[in-house]
């Protein structure tokens, strides 16, 4: 369901994504850099029913943290494995801690 503001337009919360143009500034940058990332594979934008890219939060996050290593200077093709890497670290780690809580006898302490 979706709400309407005092201006008749439906407020971002209500989105299940942004437009390329909303994420872009969003982000403080252009839709050519969201391109960029696109093509780097990084982030594949969803489709709104009449075609046009929307981005998700995610989406924006996974954006945010590549920008600002190009900001600090990386390629954006690097600054893309990086954060893809990031994000594979994180998910290796969290399935670890599941498993290693999975396998732990009842009772028994961290070594």
């Amino acid at each position: 369901m979706t709400a309407e503001n005092s201006l008749g337009r439906l407020d971002d919360d209500d989105y299940p994504a942004y437009t390329m143009g909303r994420a872009a500034e969003m982000l403080g940058t252009t839709p050519a850099f969201l391109r960029a990332l696109g093509e780097a594979r990084l982030i594949t934008p969803l489709r709104s029913e009449g075609g046009h890219r929307r981005y998700s939060r995610y989406q924006l996050k996974t954006a945010a943290r590549a920008r600002e290593l190009v900001d600090q200077g990386t390629p954006v093709g690097a600054a893309c494995r990086i954060v893809i890497l990031e994000d594979q670290l994180e998910e290796a780690q969290r399935i670890n801690e599941e498993h290693r809580g999975a396998v732990r006898p009842h009772g028994t302490a961290d070594a």
